[in-house]
């Protein structure tokens, strides 16, 4: 084990189409689409479009009422796994995607009855009941990057850096500024850039 101060972190979470096997856990910072799971690299240009998305929806048009009076969009998370992303609103269609780890970051953009239709950070879309999705805010550590995430002990970029983040770990969302957050992953806790995570908005408190 390296003499090290600092640690890096990376976990692989997956989701997989109906008929194949999860793929286990990769520590590792590069996760490889298999076409069964969704153990996410992504292109840059993807995710970047989605990001640009995600604050032209806010910014330009801002957050629209949803039938139960919350505004949309809006993210959540997966309370538990596995949870099925369905192609239409109810039992009935079919099962696109399956989301095998729980705490996954989803926004929700569209509702009818029980059911959100969300998309995570890859741009997948699709519908999943809502009961299975928390208000229970985290993150995805910036998956548009291909180098590693600062964890500061206080939000500040000159403040010392307690670990180093692979792109796309799970993080929970403790607190917002609009400029940092407050985050934690397993036994750590320490200050993100806000327009590091996927998961909050621009300038989003909470």
């Amino acid at each position: 084990m390296s003499s090290s101060p600092l640690q890096s972190f990376a976990w692989g979470f997956g989701v997989r189409r109906r008929g194949c096997a999860p793929r286990s856990n990769v520590v590792s910072s590069t996760y490889q689409d298999t076409g069964c799971g969704f153990f996410v690299t992504g292109s840059v240009l993807r995710c970047c479009l989605i990001a640009a998305l995600c604050v032209a929806t806010v910014t330009k048009a801002g957050p629209q009422a949803a039938v139960n009076g919350i505004a949309l969009p809006r993210f959540a998370s997966l309370k538990s796994s596995p949870v099925n992303m369905r192609v239409g609103p109810g039992t009935q269609y079919d099962v696109e995607w399956v989301y095998v780890r729980p705490r996954i970051p989803l926004e929700i953009y569209q509702e009818y009855g029980n059911w959100r239709r969300v998309r995570d950070w890859q741009g997948t879309s699709g519908w999943v009941f809502g009961p299975l999705l928390s208000g229970r805010r985290t993150a995805v550590t910036a998956p548009w990057s291909k180098d590693k995430i600062a964890l500061r002990r206080k939000p500040s970029v000159s403040s010392l850096v307690t670990a180093w983040l692979a792109p796309e770990v799970i993080v929970e969302l403790v607190r917002c500024d609009g400029q940092w957050c407050r985050v934690a992953v397993k036994s750590l806790a320490g200050f993100v850039r806000q327009t590091r995570l996927w998961g909050i908005y621009p300038n989003e408190t909470l």
